[in-house]
């Protein structure tokens, strides 16, 4: 199953579907798109980035719905999930692993599982890496397009005890999630102000109203509020007492990595010791030339690929 499928050709709309975690997760539903043949078992599992949503990238896994299952996650804070929030106090993505790591529970219960891809852009790439250490009985691969993985220094700082996510909070990203403009009048004043302009700029037209259709919610006066709140995107930012190498360097599945040329959150280079013995064949790196973080967005065809061959 390495054919692309042709982008152009017309794909069944996802269905939105709702699943229920363990208690232990607190009060709430986590809230998905399920693309595909709803009779036959998940082949994939999709998380998405910081502040983004499932549905932003409709466009990019429709297509595979011919031929694959597909569930793309909204992520305790973000799109139509339920899940409670908490940023005092907040260190680390644990909030989000520990999560992921029950959907794949809740979903191994159902009729016909089979091993899944866990696959995911940005931070949902580095919590499917996170999820598949943590259960590789229920795991068939990672795929990662660009992981936030930051050096080995950094990551070092970040885990110290007394670095806490006020340090982080300072970055320009943190600060720039807490000025965004969270109310507009309706989701096409969204689309007016974001297109074309700063992070939006490399994004096709479709992604973009998707994420706008799928990252805000109606008010009751009338207005669209975002759905991942400007304080929890800073805070996920903030939140950098994260290790995500000594887990890529013992996660017992294949992982593949395609990391953007410019600007990218991924700092696993080819001299890494366990790159260059290529850890028993299960893991290759590839930069993916003429892209920036928003790789998934710009190179949808390098996406559906790589998503087809490792569930082929």
């Amino acid at each position: 199953m390495s054919s692309e499928p042709n982008p152009s050709a017309t794909f069944d709309e996802p269905r939105r579907r709702t699943i229920s975690l363990d208690p232990s997760r607190g009060p709430g539903l986590v809230s998905a798109l399920d693309f595909g043949d709803p009779s036959r078992p998940i082949d994939v599992v999709f998380f998405h980035a910081n502040g983004f949503n499932a549905q932003t990238y409709r466009s990019v896994l429709g297509p595979l719905s011919r031929s694959l299952r597909i569930l793309a996650v909204d992520q305790r804070g973000h799109g139509q999930t339920t899940l409670t929030t908490k940023v005092e106090g907040r260190r680390s993505w644990d909030d989000h692993r520990y999560d992921d790591i029950a959907i794949l529970d809740a979903l191994a219960k159902e009729p016909g599982f089979k091993p899944v891809v866990l696959s995911g852009h940005s931070m949902g790439s580095t919590m499917a890496l996170y999820a598949a250490e943590a259960r590789p009985a229920l795991v068939r691969s990672v795929v990662m397009f660009d992981p936030v993985i930051m050096d080995k220094r950094t990551q070092f700082i970040g885990s110290l005890p007394w670095v806490g996510p006020d340090h982080w909070a300072k970055s320009p990203l943190a600060q720039g999630a807490l000025r965004r403009r969270s109310v507009f009048d309706d989701r096409a004043s969204v689309l007016a102000a974001y297109t074309g302009r700063g992070a939006f700029k490399t994004w096709p037209a479709e992604s973009l109203a998707d994420y706008v259709e799928g990252g805000f919610v109606d008010r009751p006066d009338g207005k669209v509020e975002l759905a991942c709140a400007p304080a929890w995107e800073a805070s996920n930012f903030s939140a950098m007492a994260n290790r995500p190498w000594p887990i890529l360097a013992k996660v017992q599945r294949p992982v593949k990595i395609f990391q953007a040329e410019h600007g990218s959150t991924c700092r696993v280079g080819p001299h890494e010791d366990f790159v260059k013995t290529n850890r028993r064949g299960v893991l290759s790196i590839s930069s993916v030339p003429g892209t920036t973080h928003f790789l998934p967005l710009e190179r949808p065809d390098l996406v559906r690929q790589a998503l087809a061959e490792a569930a082929g």
